[in-house]
């Protein structure tokens, strides 16, 4: 059902000591931060394979969003409704996605690639 794990997004209630941790202490590299909407986002790298780390304000609680490229957005969807699980379809800059909690309150959402531009229209953008 899952291509890949494509993104974490990491919520951050204190943003700019958390994206300081993560590029000071750790060497993680930092892709963008982009401000709007009234909330902050900010890719970092902090390995050269692996998922992109988000790190978000807007996110609430503390859990990170694991989320899931799949080949077929309203298929998947579909088939992870049947199977009883609930969620929130939004957009997200890559494409069509959908949001839920597993049984053990993981937080999961899986999308399709219909945007690859996306993957760099960002990069190198720094907001102060």
């Amino acid at each position: 059902m899952f291509l890949s794990l494509d993104f974490i997004y990491l919520p951050s209630r204190d943003f700019d000591a958390t994206l300081e941790y993560y590029t000071k202490r750790l060497g993680a590299e930092l892709v963008w931060k982009v401000r709007g909407m009234g909330t902050v986002v900010a890719h970092v790298k902090p390995a050269d394979s692996g998922p992109a780390l988000l790190l978000s304000e807007h996110l609430e609680g503390a859990v990170p969003i694991l989320i899931y490229r799949v080949a077929d957005f309203k298929k998947t969807v579909a088939e992870l409704k049947s199977h009883g699980v609930k969620g929130t379809e939004l957009e997200i800059p890559h494409g069509p996605c959908f949001s839920f909690k597993a049984h053990g309150g993981q937080r999961l959402a899986v999308y399709e690639l219909v945007r690859p531009e996306a993957a760099t229209m960002f990069e190198g953008r720094v907001d102060p």
